[in-house]
């Protein structure tokens, strides 16, 4: 049986857990409603207030748009009669560009320890220290299957859905206030979607069959975001993300922004490291460290239904911001010293 270790310590196996914080907030169902009535409310303000948040973006996007729709222009040209492989290319390619691209660096990291200077950011001192080689080289084959095997027809799949109702590669770019809004709408239905199948991946039979593989990793390393058993990955990791565009008819430069925002945000979110000027991890690290607490992706599901409880009243939370200065956040808020035995 493998035994995992909590942040006080003491042993503990994740999958014997009994979910006590399903039962916050007065039952699941309660909770729902909660959330559909708090997300119901922020969309409202959205679409009252969006004008004028917008407004100065909107501006810069008038100035440059010509540009943007003349690069779209050429490449639409470029592709002319193969909308099809527009589309993966926007969909499939620039995505795993990005992806690869951000993990290579990071892996050298975790790999060689070098350059210290990023080391010192390690949210987990004491882990990853270098990574280990045997359990890195499983998880590089398992994300680059489920990308391969996974993630490819789902996108594929994708296309032929959007082409139903719409031309998903039309020549006209969307407007700037367009595209804010498709994404706005995305991550709002991400939370969602990821909040809660995360959440039930957590229930004690189908952690064990399906979600504990991800939880290998206590202390997790960026590539590892999409190291998940198939049926998780598509359910947990791909659904919530690619479902938005579908639903709206998104164009594929939304649509591939939206994937590419996506897998970055995944990646520094498990990447270990919380550094200057970059989102903090320390939310879904905790998650890692803890199993039963931040299933979601911004905590306001959390918040709602009580599951960042212990989060929040941790030295990880007080970390949990934006660092702006080159002090890591370990020195300047460090843990509360162990008390003798």
């Amino acid at each position: 049986m493998t035994v995992e270790t909590s942040v006080n310590g003491k042993s503990r196996d994740p999958s014997g857990a009994r979910g006590e914080q399903e039962s916050n907030g007065g039952g699941l169902w309660d909770s729902v409603k909660k959330a559909a009535f708090i997300i119901g409310s922020g969309i409202l303000f959205l679409a009252a207030f969006g004008n004028s948040l917008t407004w100065h973006l909107q501006r810069f996007w008038g100035a440059s748009g010509d540009f943007w729709q003349d690069l779209w222009t050429k490449l639409c040209v470029a592709f002319e009669g193969h909308d099809e492989a527009l589309f993966y290319f926007g969909t499939m390619l620039l995505p795993s560009l990005t992806f690869w691209g951000l993990n290579a660096l990071l892996l050298v990291v975790d790999t060689t320890g070098k350059p210290s200077f990023i080391t010192r950011y390690r949210i987990q001192l004491d882990k990853n220290n270098p990574v280990d080689p045997a359990k890195l080289r499983q998880a590089l084959k398992c994300v680059t299957l489920n990308q391969l095997f996974i993630s490819g027809p789902i996108v594929v799949g994708v296309y032929h859905l959007m082409s139903l109702r719409g031309a998903p590669c039309s020549p006209e770019l969307p407007t700037f206030h367009r595209a804010l809004m498709e994404l706005a709408f995305f991550s709002i239905l991400e939370e969602i979607m990821f909040y809660y199948s995360h959440r039930l991946f957590h229930q004690p039979n189908l952690y064990k069959r399906f979600h504990k593989q991800h939880h290998e990793w206590t202390a997790p390393v960026g590539v590892v975001a999409t190291y998940a058993h198939p049926l998780e990955h598509v359910l947990s990791n791909l659904l919530p993300v690619v479902i938005g565009p579908v639903i709206l008819g998104s164009h594929v430069s939304t649509t591939s922004m939206w994937y590419c925002v996506a897998l970055i945000s995944t990646t520094i979110s498990h990447c270990g490291y919380h550094l200057p000027f970059l989102p903090s991890p320390e939310f879904h690290d905790f998650h890692h460290l803890r199993f039963n607490q931040c299933y979601g992706v911004f905590g306001v599901l959390d918040r709602l239904h009580g599951t960042d409880d212990k989060f929040r009243q941790s030295k990880q939370y007080e970390r949990h911001t934006l660092l702006t200065g080159l002090t890591p956040l370990n020195e300047s808020i460090p843990d509360a010293p162990k008390k003798a035995l």
